[in-house]
């Protein structure tokens, strides 16, 4: 028979058994979330480090058309003197209307800009025009955008680096509707066959452009609203448009 005292002693360890028990289900229920975070980094990782190997091979394998269909118009993208001299000779011969310089610094004069390029004085007043306004790539595929449409341009002719190229068919294919994008990359380091991969510099470029170029394609995921400008530009809710797509030509 069990007396008072037994009883009082068994019930009082009763409650700190069962403290013990829902102590180990959180720590089991912790591990859980915790392997779970674990494999979902490693995941993004593999996937991060999958799609870098593509970009950086896609990248690598672009050369120079060496004789581009002709189009209606040119734009490069500023950030290095060899694509404004592969725009001017573009230019020069005939491969296009008119050429946009997207990108010029404020302070640069048309003159300046003109001697830097060494282009022909009177094309370069003819057929050239500068926008300062854009500071970045998304800048740049707006005012192109306005720049194109304010022309009716159907077809244009992108320049800039190989690197680059990616990112910004991505922004300008956005916002030009109906107009045909020819891609012109400049390649100034031959990166083929892995080139990259012994070269620190063109590894630490590769891998900032392939990061922007995720998160441009993550903006992506936002819907595009129409301006007065009639161009196409990220928030918050959906709107339709009956305008076809840009289309990009490899």
């Amino acid at each position: 028979m069990m007396d008072a005292q037994d009883t009082t002693g068994t019930a009082g360890r009763m409650p700190v058994v069962g403290a013990r028990a829902h102590g180990r289900g959180n720590l089991a229920r912790l591990a859980i979330v915790l392997r779970i975070c674990v494999l979902s980094l490693l995941a993004l990782a593999a996937l991060f480090a999958g799609g870098f190997g593509w970009f950086a091979s896609t990248v690598s394998h672009m050369t120079t058309p060496a004789n581009p269909a002709r189009a209606d118009a040119i734009i490069v993208l500023t950030g290095g003197q060899s694509r404004l001299d592969a725009a001017m000779d573009l230019l020069a011969s005939g491969k296009g209307e008119r050429l946009l310089i997207s990108g010029v610094h404020p302070s640069a004069s048309r003159r300046q800009l003109q001697a830097a390029t060494g282009g022909d004085k009177a094309l370069f007043s003819c057929c050239v025009d500068i926008d300062r306004a854009a500071l970045d790539t998304i800048g740049n595929a707006e005012e192109s955008a306005k720049w194109v449409e304010s022309h009716a341009y159907g077809s244009v002719i992108l320049v800039t680096n190989n690197y680059h190229m990616p990112r910004s068919l991505l922004e300008m294919g956005r916002l030009l509707h109906g107009a045909k994008l020819e891609p012109y990359p400049v390649v100034n380091t031959n990166l083929g066959n892995g080139g990259w991969l012994t070269k620190p510099e063109a590894l630490r470029v590769l891998l900032t452009e392939y990061s922007k170029y995720v998160l441009a394609l993550a903006r992506g995921i936002v819907p595009l609203r129409q301006t007065a400008d009639g161009i196409a530009l990220a928030e918050a809710s959906v709107v339709k448009s009956d305008k076809p797509p840009a289309r990009i030509i490899p």
